[in-house]
């Protein structure tokens, strides 16, 4: 299945485009912080120039973009759907694994739940996407609450898998997303705001 990359999606506070190689100096104010890289299975970064060659080497994968705040304009984390193959988990090509991180300063202002739940719609409405996964390593409380807050349900731990970008093993918790569980609550949701 071939998918063609997003130009932009909205939500009421954020707007998740492309990454560009102008955002380097913001990529980098957020990603060198090592309470965000090693949660999310990546080094913090150590230059401008290296977020600059992040962008071109990874952060341009389709379906991965920028997520930018509408009120300052400013990419303060990042999100994305990894489809079929380009995942972490043997999927097939009607299926994707979501992966998300934002900067320290934004954590608990509900962003990343929002870039989350406009991405799910994207990947039912849009791609035709049957399931979305999530991992998290064990210990991510954080990431483990986005997946809850949205509707993810949990599946399995991997146990021991290991990280080539950390060095480490570490404990996967894998949850999921199938489209009729996300057309069930978000029919739920907006009888609820009726």
């Amino acid at each position: 299945m071939e998918y063609k990359k997003q130009r932009q999606l909205e939500t009421k506070r954020l707007i998740l485009r492309p990454w560009n190689e102008e955002d380097a100096p913001t990529l980098y104010k957020y990603a060198k912080s090592p309470d965000v890289g090693p949660i999310a299975d990546w080094p913090p970064h150590t230059s401008v120039e290296n977020s600059r060659e992040i962008i071109k080497d990874v952060l341009s994968a389709p379906e991965t973009y920028a997520v930018v705040l509408k009120e300052t304009g400013e990419p303060v984390g990042s999100i994305g759907l990894m489809i079929g193959s380009r995942s972490n988990f043997r999927i097939p090509e009607t299926e994707a694994e979501i992966g998300y991180w934002i900067g320290v300063p934004y954590w608990g202002h509900g962003l990343i739940p929002e870039a989350v739940e406009e991405m799910l719609r994207y990947g039912f409405e849009n791609l035709g996407l049957k399931k979305i996964w999530c991992g998290s390593f064990t210990g991510n409380a954080k990431s483990a609450r986005v997946q809850e807050k949205c509707g993810f349900k949990y599946r399995t731990t991997v146990e021991g898998a290991y990280s080539e970008l950390i060095g480490q093993k570490r404990d996967i918790r894998v949850s999921v997303m199938t489209r009729w569980r996300w057309k069930r609550l978000t029919a739920k949701k907006q009888r609820a705001n009726t």
